[in-house]
């Protein structure tokens, strides 16, 4: 999980059981959602809320291993968070032309959506340590390329390159966070108990996401402004390099590989959750342009930056408070309150009369949005295979990526022909299609 984050966002990204809810079992490569009552692998318990749990996070990164993969991997995100826009602003620092530019980001983003997965199932088969590093020489000789390109073509060719190489290390944290907190039969000796633990890593992880995709931008743009966008990209790819190699030199906490003839089909439960992942994708689409679009509409043009900041804070703080509590409620009924919020939420920004009001009702939209990711990541967790865990998280965030484009598309000949109300009402119906499957989630039964 890369916890896909696009433009509006900038904030939280990055978790499962039901009413007939989906619950977790281990045993071996099979899958592992059952119905049942409670939920284990996320309580002890049943009913209400466990309470606040101030220091959550620090026992996570005490475990052996995990602040260091953590970290490297932190790193990492910043850079990719530069990447797409540090292309935007050398390209057309170099060419003039945003239209290149725009191709140039737009290949870099297919190919990153569509080879993705891939990439991923080669590190579940062969090993983060061993295909790592040579998806880190091939995306670092790509941006080299467009650093020294002279011509469009060149740049838009190699930009392509990169994106089919990026590493997902937000994928890899997540499948290490599963290794490491689950039982499996790399390492027996870990207790069952954690597995509870693993809503507070993918909230943790969200948070790392949400950081990169605020603080990324920023430089990109500082940089670019300063009149110096190859340092940008340079910069980017250096981060990239040094987390996602320093990652890829931490042994003991990557998943094993997968053994040959464990892989096989995705589990039934894989298209609802890409059912999911495409909802969410619709809503960042549709508020990234949608917002812009208010702002500019009301004569009020500045006042776009301020909002996106506002729910972004609003999810980063949401995201933080989230992981800090313990649930002992059944996640796919968790997923479906979340939803559900979210949608009424959502309902209000059609509505928007003034900027102030579309300011405040995106925060408190935004603010599902952390949790929704969370029960995401969990529920993929617990709905496929441990071999192919890296491919599903990668395949979430092409899921994210394609809702995203289309949505944002969408949005914007809607705003231009019908107006902004237009635009924002895709966000309820993106939300009204994710509660529709949350509750499908909760009778769903894999083999």
């Amino acid at each position: 999980m890369h916890f896909f984050r696009p433009a509006i966002g900038v904030a939280a990204r990055a978790c499962v059981p039901s009413g007939r809810n989906l619950r977790a079992s281990r045993s071996g490569h099979g899958s592992r959602l059952f119905t049942g009552t409670g939920d284990p692998g996320w309580s002890a318990s049943s009913g209400g809320d466990e309470g606040l749990m101030p220091s959550a996070y620090l026992p996570l990164l005490r475990t052996p291993g995990a602040a260091a993969f953590f970290l490297s991997a932190a790193a990492g995100r910043v850079g990719i968070a530069m990447t797409g826009l540090g292309l935007i602003w050398l390209v057309h620092a170099r060419t003039g032309s945003y239209g290149t530019a725009g191709l140039a980001t737009a290949g870099f983003a297919v190919t990153e959506a569509l080879l993705g997965p891939y990439l991923a199932r080669l590190i579940d088969r062969f090993g983060q340590p061993r295909v790592l590093p040579f998806a880190l020489v091939a995306h670092g000789a790509a941006i080299a390329a467009v650093l020294a390109a002279r011509t469009p073509a060149a740049m838009i060719v190699a930009a392509t390159c990169a994106g089919a190489a990026v590493p997902q290390l937000g994928a890899l944290t997540a499948a290490r966070w599963a290794h490491l907190l689950r039982p499996n039969e790399a390492n027996q000796t870990k207790p069952a108990d954690r597995a509870g633990e693993l809503a507070t890593a993918f909230s943790l992880e969200s948070l790392a996401n949400a950081t990169a995709f605020l603080l990324g931008p920023v430089l990109v743009a500082g940089l670019g402004a300063a009149g110096n966008p190859a340092v940008a990209s340079a910069i980017a790819a250096a981060l990239i390099l040094i987390g996602g190699g320093t990652l890829a030199a931490q042994h003991r906490t990557a998943p094993p590989p997968r053994k040959a003839g464990t892989g096989g089909g995705p589990p039934a439960f894989v298209p609802l959750l890409g059912g999911l992942h495409l909802a969410v994708g619709v809503y960042f689409g549709t508020l990234s342009v949608a917002i812009t679009a208010f702002a500019v509409g009301q004569g009020t043009p500045g006042a776009a930056a301020p909002i996106i900041l506002a729910a972004s804070l609003g999810g980063l703080l949401s995201g933080w408070f989230y992981g800090r509590r313990r649930r002992r409620a059944p996640v796919t009924v968790q997923l479906v309150a979340v939803t559900a919020y979210l949608t009424g939420t959502a309902l209000l920004l059609p509505v928007a009369p003034s900027p102030v009001w579309l300011g405040a009702a995106a925060v408190l939209t935004e603010a599902a949005v952390p949790p929704t990711l969370v029960l995401l990541a969990v529920l993929t967790e617990r709905s496929v295979r441990p071999a192919v865990l890296t491919e599903a998280f990668t395949w979430n965030n092409s899921s994210t990526a394609a809702g995203s484009a289309i949505a944002a598309a969408l949005a914007g000949r809607l705003a231009d022909s019908a107006g902004t109300s237009a635009a924002f009402a895709l966000a309820p119906a993106a939300g009204l299609a994710l509660l529709a499957l949350a509750l499908a989630a909760g009778r769903v039964r894999t083999r």
